[in-house]
C-alpha cells in the first residue's frame, strides 16, 4: 500500500468514525412476497387477514421487515419460510413500491417479491402453515392486456376482500409483469406439474391472460419454439380419447 492510499483509508476511517446516521431520517425498508397460482381457469394468491393494527381486519401478502444484517433476497426467504412454510422456493423481484404514506407506521418502503407456484404445491402450503389467517383467494383483474392498475382479491364465496396497504396495487403489478413474459418466457411451466398437456399449458395462459386463445395456433407456435417433448405417454385420467402428456424440454434431460 502506497502512501496515498493509506492516507485515504485513514481518512475515510476517520470520517467514519464520526459520522452520525442520525442527522438523516431514515424509512424502513420490508419485503412482500406474491405468490401466483392457476387453479379452476383463474389466477389465485396468498393473502393473509392481519390481526394487529395497522389495518386490522384486512388482506395483506405475506410480508415483513428487512433486518440490519440480511439481503433482500435472504429477507424474502425468510418470509416464505415463517409465514407461508415454503422453502427453495426461486423468487424475482418485481418492482419497489415507495409512496410516503403507503403504510401509517413511518416511511416504509416495500421491495416485492413474486413467485410461480404449481397449485397443490401451494394448497398444501396454505393448508399445512400455522400462520393464523392465511387464505388462498382468487384474483379478479378488471383490465386488458398488460394495462396495468389494481386487481381485486375474492374470497371463496365470491365476496370481495378489502386489501391492506397498497397490496391490491402490488398485485396488479405481479399480474401485469406475468402476463408480459408470457410472450418470451416460458412461465407457464411452474404453474404445472411435470407431466401436462398442451390443453393444460393453454388454459394456463388464457387464465393468466384473462382471454381464449385459438388452440391450434398456440399449439403449433409452442412445439414449433421446441418449448416441450413428448413423454411418450397419455393422461389416464380423462374419460374422452386422452392426451398425449409432455414436458418442458429444459425438465427432459433427466
Amino acid at each position: 500500500m502506497d502512501d496515498k492510499t493509506r492516507d485515504r483509508s485513514g481518512e475515510e476511517r476517520a470520517f467514519l468514525a464520526a459520522y452520525d446516521a442520525s442527522r438523516y431520517p431514515r424509512p424502513s425498508v420490508a419485503v412482500d412476497v406474491v405468490l401466483l397460482t392457476v387453479r379452476d381457469g383463474n389466477v389465485w394468491t396468498v393473502l393473509r387477514r392481519r390481526d394487529e393494527q395497522p389495518a386490522k381486519g384486512r388482506w395483506a401478502l405475506p410480508g415483513g421487515f428487512v433486518g440490519l444484517d440480511e439481503s433482500l433476497d435472504e429477507a424474502a426467504m425468510r418470509v416464505l419460510a415463517a409465514k407461508v412454510g415454503l422453502h427453495d422456493v426461486f423468487t424475482e423481484q418485481l418492482y419497489t413500491f415507495g409512496s410516503p404514506g403507503r403504510d401509517p407506521r413511518t416511511r416504509v418502503i416495500s421491495v416485492a417479491y413474486y413467485a410461480l407456484i404449481e397449485p397443490t404445491v401451494l394448497a398444501r402450503a396454505v393448508e399445512a402453515s400455522h400462520e393464523a389467517g392465511l387464505r388462498l383467494v382468487r384474483l379478479v383483474v378488471p383490465w386488458r392486456g398488460e394495462a396495468g392498475g389494481p386487481v381485486s382479491a375474492l374470497d371463496e364465496q365470491g365476496a370481495p376482500l378489502d386489501p391492506a396497504f397498497d397490496h391490491a396495487e402490488i398485485l396488479g403489478v405481479a399480474v401485469k409483469r406475468i402476463r408480459g413474459k408470457l410472450d418470451y418466457t416460458p412461465i407457464g411451466f411452474e404453474l404445472l406439474p411435470t407431466a401436462f398437456s398442451l390443453r393444460d399449458l393453454r388454459l394456463v395462459h388464457e387464465a393468466i391472460l384473462g382471454r381464449a386463445i385459438n388452440k391450434d395456433s398456440f399449439r403449433r407456435r409452442i412445439l414449433d419454439r421446441g418449448l416441450v417433448v413428448a413423454t411418450g405417454e397419455r393422461a389416464t385420467d380423462v374419460g374422452h380419447r386422452p392426451p398425449e402428456l409432455y414436458r418442458f424440454a429444459d425438465r427432459s434431460a433427466t
